[in-house]
């Protein structure tokens, strides 16, 4: 009798319950309300900017960073054009302004209160980097050290950041904008009365596109290099904005208390640090050689806003958001005060604790503390997420009078059904990535994000609501209440990323707190409806869930649109090999599984339920029929142009005989995508007489195809790269090789002697023949140590002196036996930022290129012998 009485209640309440559904047309309010609090609220947050101050402003705000004066620097800057070294631009113009701007600031400093001493230091030296021996020769960097008068401090902090530029780029957002921001700090700082107990070093860096020459040279070779304890690096990935602190450490956790207690503007994330260093960003900066090669901490800092003009003539000064200056100016100024005063900075080594948890919420402020203390609190929250759920399923079986076997078999099944909503929903939507690749229309959204929202979060939603929906719908006369039915779907969720959050965790995954933030804020809405007894109720209930999911929303789709502002101009320069819809929609993917099904489900509240979720399923099918429309091209013309380099190059092969007689020349056009659509402009070599790598030229006998490679990033994308046959360039200036000396040292041991000539930026390639191997070398060993593939590669730059480069290597052979060729060698030269060059008919072919591509064009040679 007693069964049958609560069997009777619970089916009156059941009743009730189902009946109690919002209209449909309360729906579009639901979604719209999420709309707008990103749009009102998110992306005015990410574009917040202080006002900046102007030079009449510093006569009442003294000891302040002057926008202005930074601004006008920077347009002074540029006005010098691209700064690439070995350029007279960069060797002596930019150097000059350097100087002149720095004269100033000393003419105008406390002297009283410090001492500066300034120099411009010519430096040479080789290391490896990417597979690589980078050589440099006579490279320069500018150098400023500012030390307090009575300090008894030996250590320095270093600021770092570099003039020079890629070829046809005024480099006004890479990194000019640093640059100038660097000259304003050491202005302010200098003239007017500061508490500093450290020396500050300001390294103007003159080959950081070289790659990473300058640093190098200054943190192996300089006197002042020794006593720098910690580094800010300055660089950018954009054209302003605000600049993000992606790397800390490592290992140095009170460089991120600093950053928190000090910084004005703070955006930081260890997210964007985790996916720095899985190789998710086809970028490297300085910050590498000071951890690497001087083992000093530090923070690496970057703008990264409009990154579609990164590295093409589009960087230029008009497109840096005027409050650039003033908002990364306070916050550099702000953190080198800080950390000239910072006892850690006497003895670092001291201090070294492991990594750091950092992430900053909507630019408000930041969170920092360290990975042991947020393993610990991630493990707590999941314990939390279990315990809680567990209970209230527990009291959900007293409130609904069910046994409690059947409301956690009940669980059990929507458990389930959640787990097949996911993985059809990631199933889907990367099968969707995968096919719009697979037709041609990949990067539809690369200048329209909008066009992400139908393509990858639409999909999400329909499927993670469409299934529970359904099951609830089929449910109704036997299951569950259902508002409790929605919040164990939410709950099942919630185990889901408790599992996942644990397998993190037991990966070292620094990042797990983000899942953490979901869960936590969750499990704290749980706790409230079960501590106001609000879940008992129709409606109530979702009061302390929809409050306690504002902020998480808020949180993770300003770090969704900060991810996509960073990453989605990068896929237009990651080459052809991935595809980026996978990257870009796998990332939708993730994000929409911690803010969606909090949220999603709610949906089930309204009536027409199922079709109101379909709606989203439509949309997408609409937006994979956009994104075969012109709306759906990639391109947009110097907003955002698809990136080519073209090298019009001669080429010399020659025989192996004594005198090197040439075996083979001819010349034409190299021409290099560097995206997902390398055959994009085909149509332009329709008459010419074109070879791609799927039709070698002599790739079977000559190194890297016969291709004039540049730096190793063209490497990864020979595979896209074809080459057009057509007439010579304008001779002269091209590399030479000249056999110093060849020395038997044993019967199977011979040491080679080489010198190169050439322009300033050559590439060479060496292989070992005839079962012949390199043992040893008067260069960097790391590559004979660590077994490089063959061939290896040097790239040579030099600056000032162009003396030739001279190097020896010594070849072990099986036998005594030497006949036949020791090695193949091709020597690869680049006028990188000679335009004289350029042929009549070279400036025809690229002015053939369409309005929305871009092209870094230069003369090349490709020279190989067999000795």
């Amino acid at each position: 009798m007693h069964e049958l009485n609560m069997k009777s209640k619970y089916e009156n309440m059941k009743i009730i319950y189902n009946r109690s559904k919002f209209g449909w047309y309360w729906a579009p309010l639901f979604i719209a309300f999420w709309f707008l609090l990103f749009y009102l609220t998110v992306i005015p947050s990410y574009h917040s900017y202080p006002e900046q101050l102007k030079l009449e402003d510093e006569a009442t705000h003294p000891g302040r960073f002057i926008g202005e004066s930074a601004e006008s620097m920077l347009l002074r800057l540029t006005k010098i054009g691209p700064k690439v070294v070995g350029s007279a631009a960069n060797e002596q113009t930019a150097v000059q302004f350097l100087l002149t701007e720095i004269s100033k600031i000393v003419r105008d400093a406390r002297t009283d209160l410090y001492d500066i001493e300034h120099e411009v230091q010519v430096t040479s030296g080789n290391y490896v980097i990417w597979k690589m021996v980078n050589v440099y020769q006579s490279i320069q960097n500018v150098v400023v050290k500012l030390t307090p008068r009575g300090t008894n401090s030996t250590s320095s902090l270093l600021i770092n950041s570099h003039y020079d530029s890629v070829p046809g780029s005024s480099g006004a957002g890479d990194s000019g904008a640093m640059i100038v921001i660097m000259l304003e700090t050491l202005r302010v700082i200098s003239k007017y009365e500061t508490a500093l107990q450290h020396s500050i070093v300001f390294l103007f860096n003159g080959a950081e596109e070289n790659p990473l020459q300058g640093s190098h040279g200054f943190i192996t070779q300089h006197k002042w290099a020794r006593n720098v304890k910690a580094v800010i690096n300055l660089d950018s990935a954009g054209s302003g904005g605000r600049e993000i602190l992606f790397q800390s450490g490592p290992d140095h956790p009170w460089l991120m208390k600093y950053y928190g207690s000090h910084i004005e503007h703070p955006y930081a994330s260890t997210i964007g640090e985790e996916l720095f260093q899985f190789g998710f960003v086809p970028s490297e900066t300085d910050f590498r050689i000071f951890r690497d090669f001087g083992n000093i901490p530090g923070l690496d800092m970057a703008h990264t806003l409009n990154g579609y003009v990164y590295h093409t003539k589009y960087d230029r000064f008009s497109l840096i958001p005027q409050r650039t200056y003033q908002l990364t100016g306070d916050n550099v100024l702000a953190l080198t005060k800080a950390l000239c005063n910072a006892h850690e900075m006497e003895d670092p080594s001291e201090h070294a604790e492991g990594h750091t948890i950092f992430f900053d919420v909507l630019g408000w402020f930041i969170v920092y503390y360290s990975e042991t203390t947020g393993t610990v609190v991630n493990i707590i929250v999941c314990v939390i997420a279990i315990i809680t759920i567990l209970a209230y399923i527990w009291n959900m079986a007293h409130q609904t009078g069910m046994f409690r076997r059947r409301v956690f078999i009940k669980f059990g099944i929507l458990l389930g059904i959640q787990v097949a909503a996911v993985l059809l929903a990631i199933l889907v939507t990367i099968t969707i990535a995968i096919f719009m690749d697979s037709v041609g229309l990949s990067m539809s959204w690369f200048s329209q994000p909008w066009m992400l929202f139908g393509l990858y979060f639409c999909p999400m939603f329909f499927m993670m609501g469409l299934l529970p929906a359904v099951y609830l719908s089929r449910t109704k006369e036997h299951g569950l209440p259902l508002g409790y039915a929605i919040q164990l779907i939410m709950h099942a969720h919630c185990v889901i990323l408790t599992v996942v959050c644990i397998f993190l965790i037991s990966f070292g995954i620094r990042s797990a707190f983000a899942l953490m933030l979901c869960i936590a804020f969750y499990v704290l809405s749980v706790i409230l409806n079960m501590i106001t007894c609000f879940h008992k109720t129709t409606f109530l209930w979702l009061i302390p869930h929809i409050v306690c999911q504002l902020l998480p929303f808020l949180f993770y789709s300003y770090c969704c649109y900060a991810f996509y502002v960073i990453f989605i101009p990068m896929q237009g320069r990651d080459g052809a090999n991935k595809n980026p819809d996978i990257l870009i929609g796998g990332f939708t993917v993730l994000i929409c599984l911690v803010m969606a099904p909090f949220l999603v489900p709610l949906l089930c509240l309204f009536r027409k339920s199922k079709t109101i979720i379909s709606i989203f399923g439509g949309v997408c099918l609409a937006f994979i029929i956009l994104a075969a429309t012109p709306i759906g091209f990639p391109y947009k013309e110097r907003e955002a142009p698809q990136r080519f380099f073209v090298a019009h190059t001669i080429r010399t092969f020659h025989n192996a005989d004594p005198a090197m007689t040439v075996r083979y020349s001819d010349a034409g056009y190299y021409i290099v995508p560097v995206d997902r659509h390398p055959h994009s402009v085909d149509y332009i070599f329709e008459n010419m007489n074109t070879t791609s790598i799927d039709k070698p030229v002599n790739c079977e006998t000559e190194i890297m195809c016969g291709y004039p490679i540049y730096s190793s990033r063209w490497l990864g994308w020979r595979e896209q790269s074809f080459w057009i046959d057509g007439p010579a360039p304008k001779t002269g200036g091209w590399p030479t090789l000249r056999i110093m000396r060849k020395d038997r040292i044993s019967n199977t041991n011979l040491i080679i002697s080489l010198e190169v000539a050439g322009p300033d930026h050559m590439s060479i390639f060496i292989k070992p023949m005839n079962d012949t191997k390199l043992i040893d070398w008067s260069l960097d060993r790391t590559p004979i140590q660590e077994r490089f593939e063959e061939p290896y590669f040097i790239y040579l730059s030099y600056a000032l002196d162009p003396a030739p480069f001279r190097f020896h290597m010594e070849f072990e052979h099986n036998s005594p036996d030497w006949s036949g060729a020791t090695l193949d060698i091709a020597v690869i030269g680049h006028k990188i930022h000679d335009d004289i060059s350029n042929t009549d008919e070279f400036r025809e072919l690229v002015a053939e290129f369409p309005a929305w591509s871009t092209v870094s064009a230069w003369t090349s040679s490709y020279d190989s012998w067999r000795i």
